[in-house]
C-alpha cells in the first residue's frame, strides 16, 4: 500500500505550506556575514518595551508548569481592548492555526469553501485538508484601483447552498489590497446564515486608509462572522506564535471543542497580554511603517517596477519577467525576498517593508541585479 493512502482523503491532496527561508541556515550556506530578511513580513521595530522588560525579568522557574489553559488574563486584555465578551475569544498558536481550526471545526467533506485567487495560501490548504471543495474566486484585473484584489461581485456569485465557509483577508496577503466598507457590508448581507465567514485581519494594525473597515464593526451583519488577528506582525511577537479570533460566544464555544489544550504557552500569554495594552507602541509602529512603505514604494517605482498599493507592512512588486532569477540573485547578495510563484504570480516578489537601513540595502542590491539583467 502507498503510505499516502493511509492519510485522510483531504490530506492526500495537500502540499505542505511553504514558510519561506530560514535566514541563519541560508547565511551559513552562502557564507555571508548578514542576511536582510524581507520575506516574512516580520516587524523590524520589535515588540513593546514593556514586553521586553517583563520577559527579561523572569527567572523561568515556572518552566515546569503548564500555562493557564484558558489564558484568562490574555482573554481579558483582548476583551477590554476591543470591548467584547471574553467568551467570544478563541486563542491560537498564531492566527494560522485558527484559520485551519475553523475549517476543521465547521467544514465537512463536500462542503464548499470560498476564497480569492491570490489570497493567503492557508485558505486553500485548510479547505482541502478538511475535505472541503475549494472555490477560488478570480481576482480583479491588474489595471484597476485594487489590482489583483478580491472581486466582491465574484465572491457573491460564488455563493451556493453548499457554501459552508468563506475566507477573505482585509488587507490581503500577498497583494496588499483591501475590501472597502460598503462592498464588504453588502457582501456579508448576501452570505447565507448556514455559512461561516472569516475576515483575516493579520495586518489590521498597519491600516491607515479610512475606507478599510474594522471587521469587528460588521459583526451585526452576519451572525457567524469570525475576525482573526495576530500578535506576530505589528506587535512584534512572531516567535511566540499567538493569535486570536473574535466571534459570537456561541460560535467560539464550538471552536473550543476542537482547540488544542495549552496551544498558547505561558510566556506567549504574558507577552501578548502586555502587548495588547501598549497601544502607543502599536501606533508608533503603524506610523513608521506607513511612512517607510510610501518611501520604499516610490523608490521601487523609480526603478520602473510596478508596485501594488498596500495596506500591510509589505509591498508586492511585479518585475514583468520571471522573478525567480532576481530572487536568487538577491539571495546571493544577502537579501531574502518572498517568491510568489506558488500564488500564481511568477513575475512578482513580495517585499517586507523593513527599517530604513534594510530598505536601502535592498535597493542597492536590486539596482545591481536589475542592471545585470537589463
Amino acid at each position: 500500500m502507498n503510505i499516502e493512502q493511509l492519510a485522510a482523503p483531504g490530506v492526500q491532496k495537500l502540499t505542505a505550506y511553504d514558510p519561506g527561508y530560514d535566514p541563519e541556515t541560508i547565511r551559513q550556506m552562502l557564507g555571508l556575514p548578514r542576511m536582510v530578511e524581507l520575506g516574512s513580513n516580520e516587524n523590524g521595530y520589535g515588540p513593546s518595551a514593556t514586553v521586553r522588560e517583563a520577559l527579561q525579568a523572569r527567572d523561568f522557574s515556572d518552566l515546569i508548569r503548564y500555562p493557564d489553559a484558558g489564558a484568562r488574563r490574555l482573554r481579558a486584555a483582548i476583551a477590554q481592548r476591543w470591548n467584547v465578551d471574553p467568551a467570544a475569544i478563541t486563542l491560537g498558536n498564531g492566527s494560522h492555526e485558527l484559520l485551519v481550526l475553523i475549517a476543521e471545526t465547521f467544514v465537512a467533506p463536500g462542503d464548499e469553501v470560498v476564497f480569492s485567487q491570490h489570497g493567503f495560501a492557508v485558505f486553500k490548504l485548510a479547505a482541502i485538508g478538511s475535505g472541503g471543495v475549494p472555490i477560488e474566486v478570480p481576482a480583479l484585473p491588474r489595471s484597476g484601483a485594487q489590482p489583483l484584489g478580491a472581486d466582491p461581485i465574484g465572491f457573491a456569485n460564488a455563493l451556493s447552498p453548499r457554501t459552508k465557509l468563506v475566507y477573505l483577508a482585509n488587507p490581503n496577503n500577498p497583494t496588499g489590497t483591501w475590501w472597502r466598507r460598503d462592498a464588504l457590508a453588502e457582501f456579508l448581507q448576501r452570505v447565507p446564515h448556514s455559512a461561516v465567514v472569516v475576515i483575516d485581519e493579520a495586518y489590521r494594525e498597519y491600516v491607515d486608509e479610512s475606507e478599510v473597515p474594522d471587521g469587528l464593526t460588521l459583526s451585526d451583519i452576519h451572525p457567524h462572522l469570525i475576525v482573526t488577528r495576530t500578535f506576530s506582525k505589528a506587535h512584534g511577537l512572531a516567535s511566540l506564535r499567538t493569535g486570536y479570533a473574535i466571534s459570537s460566544p456561541r460560535l467560539a464555544a464550538v471552536l473550543e471543542r476542537t482547540r488544542l489544550t495549552f496551544n498558547v504557552n505561558l510566556y506567549a500569554q504574558v507577552a501578548a497580554t502586555l502587548a495588547m495594552a501598549d497601544t502607543a507602541h502599536v501606533e508608533r509602529v503603524r506610523a513608521a511603517n506607513a511612512s517607510e512603505r510610501a518611501w520604499l514604494s516610490a523608490q521601487l517605482r523609480a526603478l520602473g517596477l510596478f508596485v501594488f498599493p498596500s495596506q500591510g507592512n509589505f509591498v508586492l512588486v511585479d518585475f514583468e519577467r520571471p522573478a525567480k532569477p532576481i530572487e536568487d540573485a538577491m539571495l546571493r547578495r544577502g537579501v531574502i525576498l518572498r517568491p510568489m510563484g506558488g500564488y500564481g504570480l511568477p513575475t512578482c516578489l513580495r517585499i517586507t517593508v523593513g527599517l530604513r537601513d534594510e530598505n536601502e540595502t535592498l535597493l542597492a542590491a536590486l539596482r545591481i541585479v536589475l542592471a545585470e539583467r537589463a
